[in-house]
């Protein structure tokens, strides 16, 4: 039997945090699908399309790591693909609330899914792509928090948006 897990999330951008969870994940589960999520309630850099082949590109070297994009519920999406654990990083302390509180709902709803979290790798706690996104559109160096892949897709929508005039940094802020 097979063991599925799903590591869902938004992934605007990727960043190395994220990699490194997928990758753990490997070692526990023999599947990994890393689902990008296309409807998330709040404002996103990039499409649904590109975020997939971002993601798609960081995984290329990883056999046994999937990528695909959903819009319904997670647990609707895992019952689907006949996943039976969704697999969630924690990077600090007040991310857990949430997460438990969301791994409870998630259960309510598919009590057949397990959540399992891993502890995020100490040199990425302070990583989340709200973070990269900011740092990029102020101009900063995102290279050690995202592959040269991922810098240079956000260097070029960022270009594409301050040159239609839009206020990227206040656009970026959710």
């Amino acid at each position: 039997m097979t063991l599925r897990a799903v590591f869902p999330g938004t992934f605007d951008p990727i960043h190395y945090g994220h990699i490194d969870i997928a990758r753990r994940g490997c070692a526990l589960f023999d599947e990994m699908v890393v689902a990008v999520y296309d409807r998330p309630l709040k404002s996103l850099l990039f499409s649904p399309e590109e975020r997939i082949e971002l993601v798609c590109t960081a995984f290329e070297d990883e056999a046994r790591i999937s990528v695909q994009g959903y819009r319904n519920l997670t647990v609707d999406f895992c019952e689907s693909i006949g996943a039976k654990v969704l697999l969630r990083g924690l990077r600090v302390f007040s991310d857990f609330e949430h997460e438990f509180r969301m791994a409870l709902a998630n259960r309510r709803l598919a009590p057949g899914i397990d959540t399992v979290s891993l502890i995020t790798s100490e040199e990425h706690t302070f990583l989340n792509s709200t973070t990269v996104r900011e740092i990029a559109s102020l101009g900063g160096d995102v290279s050690s928090m995202v592959p040269e892949f991922v810098r240079e897709a956000l260097g070029e929508k960022l270009s594409v948006a301050r040159a239609a005039g839009k206020d990227v940094y206040n656009s970026l802020r959710d």
